[in-house]
């Protein structure tokens, strides 16, 4: 049986330190990648504890990489661990480094955790992932605390949310409107990123061009029974009196109004959740 990233963690000669979940978040999006031939790459080497344990995690044909703005940390390089020393919010560092290393399979940003440094390491790295591979961002709670961020609506956490956007924008323009609703960013990332896992204090982008195509409906050849589509009628429990009077009217008009009050009325109960 394979020892647990946690043991390993845990009888690492060199200091480190993880919150507790992370071992779990790790076991579930990292043990497919045990025994391959993998390059992996994480930003923040400090104490150099963990180096050692990811090369022992993934095995004898990976190939890890450590990241560190600190010239100290040249000492943790040694057979079949490089080190690279960096600013991992300057781009001209990424744009060196990549052209050193090549892609990367996975990259684990637990660098300086500021707005800056998780957002540029992003930008810049995303697109140099393999498919199949993944951008792990550490310790997000960051976004929360004024000190790391420069301006609290740019944190790392609300740019992540907008990738959420990002991605969905890929559906087919069809499930937009007439009215061309679809919108696309002037800097999207939906080329690279196919699904978007939120951890507490852990972000992880996957990977995968072939699967960011716009997205179209397929159709089976099974027998249609042409059931009536009743969505919209148990969004209407909140009208109950109004709906009534405005059924009986039977205009138009008074329809798009039942709508709007439809809609009022939910917004009035949805609004909590949001808060």
């Amino acid at each position: 049986m394979e020892i647990s990233i946690k043991e390993l963690f845990a009888k690492s000669k060199n200091y480190s330190s993880k919150w507790k979940k992370y071992f779990d978040v790790y076991d579930e999006n990292l043990n497919h990648y045990r025994g391959k031939n993998i390059t992996f790459v994480e930003i923040g080497i400090f104490n150099g504890g963990s180096l050692k344990v990811w090369k022992e995690f993934f095995g004898p044909e990976s190939r890890i990489i450590g990241i560190d703005i600190n010239e100290e940390c040249r000492k943790f390089e040694e057979k079949g661990i490089e080190v690279h020393i960096g600013n991992q919010s300057d781009p001209a560092f990424w744009d060196t480094f990549f052209d050193k290393v090549g892609n990367v399979d996975v990259i684990l940003d637990d660098g300086g955790h500021t707005n800056l440094d998780q957002i540029m390491t992003t930008v810049k790295c995303v697109n140099r992932i393999n498919d199949g591979g993944m951008l792990i961002v550490e310790d997000t709670h960051t976004s929360y605390m004024r000190l790391y961020n420069s301006k609290n609506s740019f944190s790392f956490v609300n740019f992540a949310k907008k990738i959420i956007d990002d991605i969905n924008y890929t559906a087919h323009e069809s499930v937009f409107g007439k009215k061309g609703n679809k919108h696309n960013f002037n800097f999207s990332l939906n080329k690279y990123i196919y699904s978007t896992h939120f951890y507490e204090s852990i972000v992880i982008f996957k990977i995968d061009r072939s699967k960011t195509f716009e997205n179209t409906m397929f159709n089976n050849s099974g027998l249609n029974h042409n059931i009536q589509d009743l969505t919209w009628v148990g969004n209407e429990l909140n009208i109950t009196g109004i709906k009534k009077l405005i059924n009986n009217l039977r205009f138009f008009r008074l329809r798009r109004l039942k709508r709007f009050f439809v809609k009022k009325a939910n917004n009035k109960i949805l609004k909590r959740f949001f808060l």
